[in-house]
């Protein structure tokens, strides 16, 4: 029985990932003999699909799973979980950055009582425009979901595979898996961890990601307190849109025929807003109930996955 899974997504690291197998076995074997490594390949361009295959052939323990194209980082950690056998799942970047080292002290840190362990890069090794991203990022997140972690970007975490085995992830949903999972009940610590400078490659990251971060936020806040109940979310917007509708509409009415007594009603832009609002009230509240339909169907239909695998050793 596989005790720890290490799950590694894998896109252009072909001069890394030699390293870091090579790290990560010094650092597992003292732990425990009975590990395995998962490598996602997310459509790499360059050898790194070829350096996969000769670590497998060299140590079986060495899994792989190779996309047919790119589907980003969420999407490979998501296959990694998904086919990993270990009761903990330890994940971390290919590009050298996080510290195999540290893994022994999330391990620790587990023990404890908790379900996952974030890894909090207390000393960046970054450029500024990086860091910079990132410390956005985190401001939005403290803001929008209020999580109580320092460094949701880091990728280096260990989770209970109970915690992580159903989610559900999609677009740029990995580096908020621990707020998903805090939402689900579980509870998330963090441990200082080294971050070392970059010597191969190139970042994949860039100032886009903020844009893209946000609107996930967004989702992640609305899935988690409204998934079961999405009528509550539009029907109360629908409702103080309409009412909002009726104040001004007899506003309006009040208005002409109290203060200018007049007996003609003029259509002004006071009274489009109005019916406008109602309107837009009521389809706020049908929206609810196509939301209700929509996640009832979600619940009960098979699990889908957002990506296509070409091959697993």
């Amino acid at each position: 029985m596989v005790k720890i899974s290490v799950v590694v997504p894998v896109f252009n690291e072909e001069q890394n990932i030699a390293l870091l197998y090579q790290e990560i076995s010094k650092v597992m074997k003292p732990i425990t003999e009975s590990f395995e490594l998962w490598l996602v390949d997310d459509g790499s361009s360059d050898g790194s699909a070829r350096e996969m295959r000769r670590l497998h052939a060299k140590d079986k323990r060495v899994k792989a799973i190779f996309f047919r194209r790119n589907y980003g980082q969420t999407a490979a950690m998501h296959a990694g979980f998904a086919h990993a056998n270990g009761e903990i799942i330890v994940s971390l970047d290919a590009d050298l950055q996080n510290d195999p080292a540290d893994i022994p002290n999330l391990l620790t840190k587990l023990d404890q009582g908790y379900d996952c362990v974030c890894g909090w890069r207390w000393k960046r090794r970054d450029g500024l425009g990086k860091k910079l991203a990132s410390r956005i990022a985190d401001v939005m997140r403290k803001i929008i979901i209020k999580d109580s972690i320092h460094d949701s970007g880091c990728s280096l975490k260990a989770y209970r595979k109970d915690a992580v085995k159903k989610l559900q992830l999609y677009g740029e949903m990995h580096r908020y898996i621990p707020a998903i999972i805090e939402l689900n009940g579980f509870k998330v610590a963090e441990v200082k961890v080294n971050h070392r400078p970059r010597r191969h490659g190139k970042t994949k990251y860039g100032i886009t990601r903020i844009a893209k971060g946000l609107l996930d936020l967004i989702y992640i806040k609305f899935w988690g307190t409204y998934s079961t109940r999405p009528l509550h979310f539009f029907g109360v917007m629908g409702i103080i849109t309409i009412i909002t509708g009726f104040l001004l509409a007899f506003f309006n009415l009040f208005y002409y025929y109290v203060i200018l007594k007049r007996t003609v009603l003029s259509v002004g832009p006071l009274l489009l807003l109005s019916v406008l609002l109602v309107i837009l009230g009521v389809q706020f509240i049908v929206l609810g109930f196509i939301g209700e339909i929509l996640v009832r169907t979600y619940y009960a239909k098979a699990d889908e996955k957002p990506y296509n695998i070409k091959e697993i050793l």
